[in-house]
């Protein structure tokens, strides 16, 4: 059982806040100067906000650790976790996490496309006592309509399977108490789905919308691949629905195949009718082999996450840390 504060009082409006910005960053060498400006030119002369960034390099092949460097050297509150190879956007996450020093601590993208003018505001609700602040798209017109769509049933879907209700069209982005981070570090599984860990710790929570612009710099590194596997982890992540429909479809196919061989028996006995069917038969045994194979795909993606999970890997690795010398 994790024990967080009990009688938890919001913060003076006065008070220095100490702000951690988590930003995991892949082959994003043409973003990540971009992005550390605009974060001086919100926070400058923002005396109610200690800031520091936690960049995480996830095995980038470019320059983005040299150039990180050379910002570091200009910006001593710019700290650099380097991976030992590329783990994926949700341990790379899970590092800043770890690393982040803040009272509050923000995850955002490089991009950009999560803008930092919403975090004042975003520290004014945690100021009134709220623990987690999320930032909600209000639209997404950046997206294609496939990528919109998909989206969309995703959240329905899980949400339907889930306990934990993802709240729709919420990314990482968002606002976390120090207590809610704790919480979140604490949790022991290797298979990291942040936005459902992010839902299943709770706390209370309030919303601030925004329009989601272009993106700064770059490309984005998730193909439709990609999001299709992220997907899939979400679904079997937070419920075991996708395990137990198996047991009534096997029950009613086997009523089916019951009610329809108890047909073929009587009309036999009764009207004395041969009936053959090599299609139907064909067709019987190739829809059947079907439903095996499915249901063994699931069971499997199941038994791959118990799989992972039991030789406790640690979710990423570090290579370096590089803080500043000032």
């Amino acid at each position: 059982m994790i024990m967080t504060n009990q009688n938890p009082r919001p913060p003076a409006a006065d008070s220095v806040v100490g702000l951690s910005l988590v930003v995991p960053v892949f082959n994003e060498e043409e973003a990540v100067g971009l992005f550390l400006d605009r974060i001086s030119r919100v926070f400058s002369g923002d005396t109610s906000v200690a800031v520091e960034v936690v960049f995480v390099n996830d095995g980038s092949t470019d320059r983005t650790l040299d150039c990180l460097l050379e910002l570091q050297r200009e910006n001593p509150w710019v700290r650099v976790v380097d991976l030992s190879r590329n783990f994926g956007k949700e341990a790379a996450l899970t590092a800043g996490l770890q690393h982040a020093g803040g009272q509050v601590v923000v995850p955002i993208d490089v991009d950009l496309q999560d803008p930092p003018e919403l975090i004042p505001a975003m520290i004014a609700q945690w100021r009134e006592g709220y623990e987690v602040v999320l930032g909600r798209r209000i639209n997404r017109d950046t997206d294609s309509r496939a990528k919109r769509l998909s989206a969309d049933w995703f959240y329905r879907i899980h949400n339907w399977m889930s306990d934990s209700q993802i709240p729709e069209n919420v990314g990482d982005f968002r606002l976390m108490d120090r207590a809610v981070v704790d919480a979140l570090n604490s949790l022991p599984e290797s298979r990291r789905f942040m936005k459902g860990l992010f839902a299943w710790v709770g706390f209370r929570t309030a919303v601030v919308d925004y329009v989601r612009p272009e993106r700064s710099a770059g490309t984005t590194k998730f193909n439709g691949w990609r999001l299709w596997n992220f997907a899939l982890e979400g679904l079997t992540s937070f419920s075991t629905i996708p395990l137990r429909v198996w047991s009534y479809i096997g029950g009613l196919v086997a009523l089916a195949s019951f009610i329809y061989g108890l047909y073929i028996m009587l009309r036999v006995l009764i009207h004395g009718i041969d009936m053959p069917g090599y299609a139907s038969i064909f067709t019987a045994v190739t829809f059947l082999g079907g439903l095996q194979l499915l249901g063994i795909g699931i069971i499997g993606e199941y038994l791959g996450r118990t799989y992972i999970e039991s030789k406790r890997r640690p979710v990423f690795l570090i290579r370096h840390i590089y803080e500043s010398k000032d």
